[in-house]
């Protein structure tokens, strides 16, 4: 069996590749609720939590430092863009049905490919194209930033047993 080798990752991009560590964490953490049967208003919750205080921030640092280097009609640029739209419109959709039970699978669904695409694609992509300078500038707007993500949440739906 062939063994993949870990993708080194540019320190510039680093804390974009850990940001994805925990929002597969979220990934994770839905599909355990949905696999204990816990009631879909309970996990779209705390996804919604996650998004408005972690991953909202997460996209515009992403289109802000890394995609606005990539011309407007970059095909990975625009599929990035393209998915954190259709992200943000699964949110926007479960805001307005917090009962949807399809809607938080899709969601962990579009979320998980997303991220395998950024993480396997896009991010090996931008680390062969950016220059010493850009990953610089990345790697400094980024050192500056202070968000943490443990997030308080009291219904640790993905624990019970």
């Amino acid at each position: 069996m062939e063994s993949k080798k870990p993708i080194k990752r540019n320190p510039a991009i680093v804390t974009f590749s850990k940001d994805h560590h925990f929002a597969l964490l979220l990934v994770w953490k839905i599909r355990q609720g949905l696999k204990k049967e816990i009631e879909p208003s309970r996990i779209i919750n705390y996804a919604i939590h996650f998004f408005d205080t972690d991953l909202i921030f997460h996209f515009e640092e992403e289109e802000t430092l890394l995609f606005n280097k990539l011309p407007s009609d970059n095909l990975l640029r625009l599929q990035a863009e393209e998915e954190h739209k259709l992200i943000k419109l699964e949110i926007d959709a479960l805001r307005n049905n917090p009962e949807d039970k399809i809607g938080i699978e899709n969601l962990a669904d579009i979320l998980e490919k997303h991220i395998r695409f950024e993480e396997r694609e896009l991010f090996n992509y931008l680390q062969e194209i950016f220059s010493e300078d850009e990953l610089s500038e990345i790697a400094e707007a980024m050192e500056a930033r202070t968000r943490e993500h443990e997030i308080a949440w009291k219904d640790e739906f993905w624990l019970v047993s």
